[in-house]
């Protein structure tokens, strides 16, 4: 695990091992799913839901200053260390393109925050952002404003929309008066339910555990979170055909893409859009090489 996080960016509170010790400090409730592995380390079983889950409740407590985060059953409960890397990564972005902005005067729109609030928490704790996150279900929203108010130091720096049309991204969001200095996204990168499961059972079977006909997702997920019609390049070309109606209140776009198969039609896509700059960040956690497209009309 050490070799592998030490690619995570610099400035990645995760880069080590994660210190059981001192999460479970932070958690007690950790505890209980700790052991010593096969290679002689603490660690838990990353395929049991329970036990992320807990880790992450840690990871936010221990490194963010977050006391009271939840997600209902079933909810994505997404690997902090690589969302961590996206912040801090749009972070260098904005430091070499808009370094007189800082903390709170950089405002950030989160298309999909989920249920789970993650980028909003690590974007304001780690360099005083605001945000907006948004999201099509309602149980989700209902979730994250629960995190929000339930952590002083989120609430007024998070605000969570509800997007009533699960067809428009930026539509019906962005309101008149607002303004954003860039918007982040992690779109649902699978086309169907079963493709989502597919991947699901790979990502067992990766960790060791050869599961039956029911499969269960050790990091959860809800349709809308996993996939959608068309999968990742349908939703980004559309993201990006929405982008020109509100270039004037959003200066920076950007969105992961997991398919880089998916890159010179997203490319496309935006020489289409007429664009003044685009460009893509690489990113690698472990042995997983991600990355994000940024653009802007700028």
């Amino acid at each position: 695990m050490a070799d592998e996080k030490t690619i995570l960016h610099p400035r990645n509170k995760h880069r080590s091992n994660y210190d059981f010790v001192a999460l479970t400090k932070s958690l007690s409730s950790l505890k209980p799913y700790v052991a010593v592995n096969k290679y002689g380390n603490e660690s838990i079983d990353f395929s049991d839901p329970a036990a992320v889950k807990a880790l992450n409740k840690a990871l936010l407590s221990h490194f963010y200053n977050i006391a009271n985060w939840d997600i209902p059953e079933g909810y994505l409960c997404p690997p902090i260390p690589g969302r961590a890397d996206y912040i801090h990564y749009l972070a260098d972005l904005l430091e070499e393109e808009e370094p007189l902005l800082k903390g709170k005067n950089i405002k950030v729109l989160d298309i999909g925050i989920g249920a789970n609030c993650v980028y909003p928490i690590i974007g304001h704790q780690e360099y005083r952002w605001t945000f907006v996150g948004t999201d099509i279900d309602p149980i989700a929203v209902k979730a994250s404003k629960a995190i929000v108010a339930a952590n002083p130091d989120l609430i007024s720096n998070v605000e969570v929309r509800h997007q009533p049309n699960k067809n428009q991204i930026f539509q019906g969001i962005i309101k008149p008066g607002d303004s954003f200095t860039i918007s982040m996204c992690n779109p649902p990168f699978h086309s169907s339910a079963e493709e989502a499961n597919a991947g699901s059972k790979r990502k067992l079977q990766n960790l060791g555990k050869h599961k039956g006909k029911e499969t269960t997702l050790n990091f959860g997920g809800q349709a809308a979170e996993l996939w959608t019609e068309g999968g990742e390049l349908t939703f980004i070309r559309k993201m990006i055909d929405e982008s020109k109606a509100v270039a004037s209140q959003c200066k920076w776009f950007s969105s992961l893409v997991s398919k880089s198969a998916n890159l010179p039609f997203i490319y496309s896509a935006l020489d289409r859009a007429g664009v003044t700059y685009y460009n893509t960040i690489d990113m690698a956690q472990g042995q997983k090489i991600s990355r994000f497209v940024v653009w802007t009309f700028s």
